[in-house]
């Protein structure tokens, strides 16, 4: 039988966005939201480690911003609680992992709540270590002609997770791992509010492993 994902609680939806770098795609999602494409609120940012947390402050974004940093939790788990904790705590409908590169373990309460945006078309280049540059690298090391972005839901491991949207580019003969990344950050400005969009509409059932967008 499918599984359908119910629609938020919260409209405007409430997001809780998880980070590990520069807040890029973050930073999208707030433009998306102000131009009214995104019917959403930023209800709270957690960031994974120091650097992130000092780029974010600097940024001066209207939103909580929380630091719980992974080098100071013995394990996952604890790790994991202390994050749900702040995204419990601002109420929010939908997290986004938004280039957090830490593994979490989700509770029951937010499975099928969580997504996660990939730089490449999965489950090509994904697991472990595979973020950034790295992806980047390896796609033009395999010759592909065509890269692109993911967003699933996050599961219990690293881009395992169901997929809702997938968005495609050219990879070209001159690409670094730097233009190529650029060219698919322009994909990922598009398909994370989309899949949010899905989400927020009640728009999206699970067959199997295989997600239907009606």
């Amino acid at each position: 039988m499918p599984v359908v994902v119910p629609k938020p609680r919260h409209q405007p939806i409430r997001l809780a966005v998880l980070v590990s770098g520069g807040g890029t795609t973050l930073v999208n999602l707030a433009k998306k939201i102000e131009t009214g494409e995104l019917d959403a609120e930023l209800a709270v940012a957690v960031c994974s480690n120091q650097a992130s947390y000092d780029r974010l402050i600097q940024r001066k974004l209207d939103i909580p911003i929380h630091l719980v940093a992974r080098k100071d939790h013995v394990d996952t788990a604890a790790f994991s609680q202390a994050v749900f904790q702040f995204v419990h705590d601002s109420n929010a409908d939908l997290v986004c992992l938004a280039g957090f590169l830490c593994l979490l373990s989700i509770p029951d309460d937010f499975v099928h709540r969580v997504l996660n945006i990939h730089p490449a078309l999965l489950p090509a280049f994904g697991g472990k270590g595979m973020f950034g540059q790295h992806v980047h690298q390896a796609v033009l090391d395999a010759g592909c002609k065509v890269s692109g972005c993911t967003v699933h839901f996050a599961d219990q491991t690293y881009d395992t997770g169901v997929i809702l949207v997938q968005r495609t580019c050219p990879v070209l003969d001159d690409d670094t791992p730097q233009t190529l990344a650029a060219r698919v950050f322009e994909q990922e400005c598009l398909a994370y509010p989309q899949a949010i969009n899905l989400f927020l509409q009640g728009r999206i059932s699970i067959t199997d492993g295989v997600a239907c967008t009606r």
